[in-house]
């Protein structure tokens, strides 16, 4: 066989992920993120059970401006991969299936992600 140059198919500049690309690569991410995050939870608890300066320092970490991120990050992925997971349920039925279908869902699974996530924080601070 010839070895041909070819260009890459698609091209890199020219090809635009599809919304359902984006969304299996973020649920992929925000598991491993979900585990990372089970990690600082477990991190709080050994502090917790440490004795109160310990837990005073990590409640302080925790509470920077890079920790409230952090926990912001941990909450939209918790909720986007609970709604990615019941949209997979779906799949699972058998339904959802159409390109349109997909798109929409996985458009509704983003939104309602960050909206579940900045409620959860609102209802937070209200509650302080």
């Amino acid at each position: 066989m010839a070895n041909v140059e070819r260009p890459l198919s698609p091209h890199l500049q020219v090809y635009r992920w599809p919304v359902t690309m984006a969304s299996s690569i973020l649920h992929r991410a925000t598991g491993v993120g979900l585990g990372l995050g089970t990690l600082l939870l477990t991190w709080w608890l050994v502090a917790a059970a440490a004795g109160p300066e310990y837990y005073a320092w990590v409640q302080m970490v925790l509470a920077s401006w890079l920790g409230r991120l952090v926990l912001f990050g941990f909450t939209w992925a918790l909720f986007y991969h609970l709604l990615n997971g019941i949209r997979h349920l779906f799949w699972d039925a058998g339904y959802g299936y159409s390109i349109p279908v997909a798109n929409r869902t996985a458009w509704l699974v983003i939104v309602g992600s960050v909206v579940l996530a900045v409620l959860a924080w609102i209802v937070a601070y209200a509650w302080k």
